[in-house]
């Protein structure tokens, strides 16, 4: 019988906050980066709003190096005509590795909200050559039981199981509960994890800790066999979370902008490659994977 988990401890988001974009942006701080020994492998969450007259970019090109980010489009759509074009509920996966520029001339469609992790990398595979996968909406296999839909955009669900390909052993998936349902989620014991409340309200752990929108739930720490189990109820209104969990690498990191290294070292030599143009861009990348 596999031990089960409970919530450790919650975290109330602030109010969402004007953004980097400037008018017509303000972001959440889901997950502060401040905090990443005990939440290892992931070290941020953003929250973004992004509501722009039609047209209009949403930032421009800028680098990455040392760690991963995970990008779902909770509404509205994001395009790139060369990238690609992202809409509501896919999510592209992207390794930055040893450096690559981002985001050349991405245009929100609409009233967008965007959810961005970024997620460390194992020591062996932190500078990488950079990819990234794209999985569309439609292409997330579903879990579901009465009441009850799980969408799974990395490791599994019940018997449902994602192709996604990952550096760190990472659970992505989009709970969504009809009032009073509820589902078991399975996860490795070693996992660090947490739910994020999209919409409604939930009860989870072993002993119903309440939930509501805004609300992040991180899980106590795994202990004895090699599974546990995570109870979610849905509230009188249903509820909608979010669930990333996943393998520490147990690697301390050091942080400067766009850049992750494990020592200052690494950062001074990434920013230097930067400058120097040896970053490729994504958009190079994605013409390659056509």
């Amino acid at each position: 019988m596999s031990a089960s988990r409970r919530i450790a401890r919650i975290v109330t988001t602030p109010a969402p906050a004007p953004g980097f974009i400037g008018a017509g942006h303000t972001a959440v701080l889901v997950v502060d980066p401040t905090e990443f020994t005990a939440q290892d492998p992931f070290i941020l969450l953003a929250d973004d709003r992004i509501d722009l007259p039609a047209g209009s970019p949403a930032g421009g090109e800028h680098p990455h190096a040392g760690f991963e980010t995970v990008t779902f489009v909770v509404e509205g759509a994001l395009e790139d005509h060369v990238e690609g074009s992202l809409g509501t509920g896919d999510v592209q996966w992207m390794t930055a590795g040893r450096g690559v520029i981002h985001s050349e001339d991405v245009v929100p469609v609409g009233p967008t909200r965007i959810l961005q992790l970024w997620l460390t990398l194992p020591h062996a595979d932190r500078w990488s050559a950079p990819r990234f996968e794209t999985v569309a909406r439609a292409d997330a296999p579903v879990r579901r039981e009465p009441g009850v839909e799980v969408r799974v955009y990395s490791g599994a669900s019940g018997g449902v199981r994602a192709s996604t390909k990952n550096f760190v052993p990472v659970t992505l998936a989009d709970i969504s509960l009809e009032p009073g349902a509820t589902v078991v989620q399975d996860l490795p014991a070693t996992y660090n994890g947490f739910l994020y409340v999209l919409d409604g309200s939930v009860r989870a752990g072993d002993d119903g800790t309440p939930l509501a929108t805004g609300q992040v739930g991180w899980l106590n720490r795994g202990e004895g066999g090699e599974t546990t189990s995570l109870q979610v109820t849905a509230g009188d209104a249903g509820g909608r979370v979010v669930l990333y969990a996943g393998e520490p690498t147990g690697v301390p990191i050091v942080t400067h902008g766009p850049f992750v290294g494990e020592t200052r070292a690494d950062l001074v030599r990434v920013s230097n490659d930067y400058l120097a143009g040896r970053f490729p861009r994504m958009s190079e990348l994605a013409r390659m994977a056509v």
